[in-house]
């Protein structure tokens, strides 16, 4: 390896979003910075299963008039 060109390797602490916390290496931050996750494998839908709506906005309300109609049936 070529000397002088890699960025600083060393020991952060990472908090996850259940508060438990772990020490690992990285090159992010400085020397002894926390890491405090926002989305983790503890709360992420993909490993959980379980899924939340989030409604920013009014989005979801907004696109559930747009697409109301959608998919019903006429009745004769």
């Amino acid at each position: 390896m070529k000397s002088g060109i890699h960025p600083e390797y060393h020991e952060i602490n990472v908090v996850m979003t259940d508060g438990t916390e772990f020490k690992t290496r990285s090159c992010a931050g400085t020397p002894g910075h926390t890491l405090r996750l926002d989305i983790d494998p503890k709360s992420h839908p993909a490993w959980t299963g379980v899924q939340r709506m989030l409604d920013t906005g009014g989005q979801v309300a907004k696109f559930n008039k747009r697409f109301a109609g959608i998919g019903k049936r006429k009745e004769d």
